[in-house]
């Protein structure tokens, strides 16, 4: 395991810790990049320890105790910081921090923005200018963001636990949103792709501990059966390879066996969400043996029990065009005006597709084109301009 992998492993149960003995956000942190740092000086020579997040916990919650002794903070907090340095063993092996943590960066009282870019700071380790990037802000506002919500949590008096069960239903929702949208920053910019692996590995600490979300269940069981498909998603060349013309032999099998047995046991219970009807579409997907073998129609179905959303909306569509033939389709899609969408790239790109498919040439290269202004990452950019190319020449 490379250290940065090590980094990304260890920074959010580190901190976690280091902000339950602390009470102090910007110390955890503080804390937790002298002992990395410190790694990164002593492991190349004395080799990496058998269990380097202990190694890690250790060395930051020592500077945590240095830090406030010399600070003298109070008795009450020098007689905590006491107890836990005569433990031999640090609580590296508990998660509950962690599940504490993403708790407190979920709270109602922060804005949805706020808490996604807490977790990907205090969970994920990632750096301010890289979560920056990802809301296309600049680093300095998003560091003054982090900062008010640290100061809010602080100043309200937010408690940094796991809120009883009749507060669960209030931000439990945040907590599976922000897994999400952490899973899909990684899962649509390949240099990013080390989030998707956090956010399963985040969602499979959720379901361990509440295995009576079945929201969360599903959550999980969503993100396996996409990410089963990561190592066909792109050519060589770096383009977006299509579901229709991946390499189903390579995808993943038994992690999409393990997504469907976890869909079906969240499914017994009876209370199905959203995440539990979108990994069901995944499993229309995942468990069909060829592209023409997708049950369309009853991914149409599906699509009708979420929330109406644009996106939502877009995506029927498209399976309802896959059912029911491209000028069904088409008509549903351009019947599609949201204002969210018309920034969309994928609005375009569908129905320039379904255009392609009916041989409209013309009005599949303007299409295409279209999509190509929009389109965020490389991945879709090589993907389209491969399609207006095909198109411009039958055009």
């Amino acid at each position: 395991m490379t250290f940065e992998e090590i980094y990304r492993q260890e920074w959010g149960q580190v901190v976690a810790t280091l902000i339950r003995l602390t009470g102090d956000w910007e110390l955890a942190e503080e804390c937790a990049q002298e002992a990395f740092a410190a790694a990164l000086q002593r492991w190349p020579a004395d080799g990496v320890p058998d269990r380097p997040g202990a190694w890690l916990t250790t060395t930051a919650r020592n500077r945590a105790i240095d830090w406030l002794r010399r600070e003298a903070v109070g008795a009450a907090k020098l007689r905590e910081a006491a107890a836990i340095e005569s433990d031999q063993e640090p609580p590296y092996d508990v998660p509950d921090d962690r599940l504490r943590l993403m708790f407190t960066c979920c709270h109602p009282a922060l804005a949805m923005e706020a808490r996604v870019a807490l977790t990907l700071r205090t969970l994920a380790g990632l750096s301010t200018a890289e979560i920056a990037r990802a809301f296309l802000v600049p680093e300095t506002t998003m560091s003054k963001r982090l900062t008010r919500a640290k100061q809010k949590i602080q100043h309200a008096g937010i408690p940094y636990r796991v809120p009883p069960a009749h507060l669960l239903p209030q931000r439990t929702p945040a907590v599976l949103a922000v897994l999400y949208l952490l899973f899909n920053e990684g899962y649509s910019d390949v240099v990013r792709s080390n989030l998707t692996g956090e956010a399963i590995r985040l969602a499979r600490l959720l379901v361990h501990l509440m295995p009576d979300e079945p929201e969360a269940a599903g959550l999980l069981a969503l993100m396996l059966m996409h990410d089963a498909r990561r190592d066909t998603r792109l050519s060589p060349d770096g383009a977006l390879i299509t579901l229709d013309d991946q390499d189903r032999t390579r995808w993943d099998h038994a992690q999409i066996t393990d997504g469907v047995a976890l869909l079906d046991a969240a499914l017994l219970r009876n209370e199905p969400g959203p995440y539990q009807i979108q990994a069901a579409i995944a499993a229309c997907h995942a468990t069909a043996r060829t592209a023409p073998e997708t049950d369309w129609p009853q991914i149409a179905a599906l699509y009708a029990q979420l929330p109406q959303t644009p996106v939502v909306a877009l995506n029927r569509a498209v399976a309802i065009g896959m059912a029911d033939g491209p000028a069904v389709g088409l008509r549903l899609v351009e019947a599609l005006t949201a204002d969210p969408l018309t920034t969309y790239h994928l609005l375009p790109a569908t129905r320039a597709d379904f255009l392609r498919r009916l041989h409209r040439w013309p009005e599949a290269t303007a299409a295409y084109r279209e999509a190509l202004t929009l389109a965020t990452t490389d991945a879709e950019r090589r993907y389209l301009e491969k399609r207006l190319r095909e198109v411009s020449v039958r055009g």
